[in-house]
């Protein structure tokens, strides 16, 4: 199961890469902006509950998806680009294995944890 979930979030990779080239921008823009995101990771300096709650808003697919929505409703193409950009990170990340946060640990994720097993 763990192998099919993981080539879903490659299909969403791929699908983001292929929506990035409908708009307007340089190929360079998508991987110069492809981290950008975990400045959401930032809240952690805070504490852990704070930085799971912005991690997660960044992080949230659905998210990704009103950005875009909004930036291709309104014709923002910023916007259509920050869309894409989340929801191909997102897929990115959990490719990786890092899923939404827990508020307790940055580690503790909706896909387990990261790392060493509590």
């Amino acid at each position: 199961m763990d192998t099919l979930l993981k080539l879903e979030e490659v299909g969403q990779f791929l699908l983001a890469i292929l929506l990035f080239t409908q708009l307007d921008y340089a190929w360079w823009v998508f991987p110069a902006c492809l981290l950008l995101p975990d400045i959401s990771m930032l809240g952690y300096a805070v504490n852990p509950s704070v930085g799971a709650v912005a991690y997660n808003i960044v992080h949230h697919k659905f998210t990704a998806l009103l950005v875009l929505a909004i930036g291709l409703i309104f014709h923002i193409p910023v916007l259509s680009l920050a869309g894409i950009i989340l929801f191909g990170h997102s897929a990115m990340d959990r490719i990786f294995g890092y899923g939404l946060k827990y508020g307790d640990d940055f580690k503790h994720t909706h896909l387990g944890w990261i790392g060493k097993k509590k």
